[in-house]
């Protein structure tokens, strides 16, 4: 795999924030990491792709995706080296190839293929739909949330990875995060 997606060695135990858009991702992360007082790695794509939004009206287009992979796993890799034990990630290589596969048809890259098949993640946190969408500029599949949150459930399945569907309101989902957190950390010592 070449060196820009490369995922740097760690013994943090990294959990992703997984699924569709405006599910909660980032504010469970940014909670977790302040409860455990840790890091959190925030969604690259969304600077990256507002600031394409606002020169050029034009959200994504295939030529994004390696960018804002190499983008991704840069943060993390950053991030990772500050870390308290466990890291908290609000998307990965999986969550790009994801939206890729969905956006654009017949969609193959071996670079990101390779990636996600790489890259270690201790656990998965797959965030319902069954909180009220909130609209931005870069979000579009309002009607299209069952039809998204199967797609990164089947992709969680077809990889054969460790997950927690986290649903419910806010709390509920902190909660229920919380507990595997700690199962993780008792593991891990």
């Amino acid at each position: 795999m070449d060196k820009d997606l490369q995922q740097q060695p760690s013994n943090c135990i990294k959990i992703v924030f997984f699924g569709p858009e405006s599910t909660g991702k980032t504010t469970l992360a940014k909670q977790l990491a302040e409860h455990y007082q840790t890091q959190w790695v925030p969604e690259f794509a969304r600077d990256y792709l507002q600031r394409k939004y606002d020169d050029s009206g034009i959200i994504c287009e295939e030529k994004d995706l390696i960018p804002i992979a190499i983008g991704q796993i840069d943060l993390e890799n950053k991030l990772a080296v500050l870390a308290n034990k466990v890291l908290f990630c609000d998307t990965n290589v999986l969550q790009t190839y994801c939206y890729a596969q969905v956006y654009y048809n017949n969609f193959k890259n071996e670079r990101l293929e390779q990636a996600v098949q790489k890259h270690q993640y201790t656990y998965y946190f797959l965030t319902d739909i069954d909180v009220p969408w909130e609209a931005d500029d870069l979000r579009d599949k309002p009607n299209e949330r069952q039809a998204m949150f199967s797609h990164f459930e089947r992709a969680l399945q077809k990889n054969n990875l460790p997950y927690t569907q986290l649903s419910g309101s806010l709390n509920t989902r902190l909660e229920l995060a919380k507990k595997q957190i700690d199962k993780l950390l008792s593991n891990d010592q």
